[in-house]
């Protein structure tokens, strides 16, 4: 039986062992790539929950932000709408009690010498503009001085052609109105208030200055 030289078997286990280590170096390499590829893979991973993360926490900031605008933007209009209605409220209260002092402060300048004087100057002169020339009837509340009747008398017959005739009637309560056919002038306190609309409109006219004062 022929056995092997004496060396072979070094030879062979060198071998063996060079074998082995290109084994484990190529084993080393791949786990060293597969370990490489899962850090990156978990890295991306990371880096997209993080950025995933910032993206959510800026859309509920937004959220946030827009919540709170609307509800800004909600409580500012209930509070104008509010106001607005406090105002109109208010408002309201004002033409109601001016209203119902009109009468009475109408009352008042009657039965002062110059201001009920400037009332029928300005009756007589509206007349005077728009009736035809006749037989006037001044119709007045009672306790109007004779003196200041001849007065409006004598300027309304310069464009009348007749001197008026005067009357007085209990109903009225300030004031007068001048007749001529069925045309007519009221100067009345019930002719003077007759349009409320109208009246309101100027009262609100005159009111808005300070109404406007109050608001700023």
């Amino acid at each position: 039986m022929n056995l092997p030289p004496a060396r072979a078997m070094p030879d062979v286990e060198r071998q063996a062992r060079a074998l082995l280590d290109l084994i484990e170096a190529d084993r080393s390499r791949q786990c060293a790539e597969i370990l490489g590829d899962a850090e990156g893979r978990a890295a991306a991973l990371r880096a997209q929950a993080s950025e995933q993360a910032r993206a959510r926490m800026r859309q509920v900031f937004a959220e946030q932000r827009q919540r709170q605008h609307d509800q800004l933007a909600a409580a500012l209009a209930r509070l104008a709408t509010r106001r607005r209605l406090h105002a109109q409220r208010r408002t309201a209260a004002l033409l109601l009690l001016a209203w119902q002092q009109l009468p009475g402060e109408l009352r008042s300048l009657w039965q002062q010498s110059e201001s009920r004087a400037a009332w029928a100057a300005h009756v007589s002169a509206y007349a005077r503009e728009r009736l035809q020339p006749g037989t006037w009837r001044v119709v007045h509340a009672p306790g109007w001085p004779a003196a200041e009747q001849r007065a409006l008398g004598s300027a309304i017959a310069e464009v009348a052609r007749a001197e008026p005739r005067f009357e007085a009637d209990a109903a009225i309560e300030a004031g007068l109105k001048i007749v001529a056919d069925s045309n007519v002038v009221d100067g009345t306190t019930a002719g003077l208030l007759a349009d409320r609309g109208e009246i309101e409109a100027r009262l609100l006219h005159q009111l808005e200055p300070a109404m406007s004062d109050e608001r700023t």
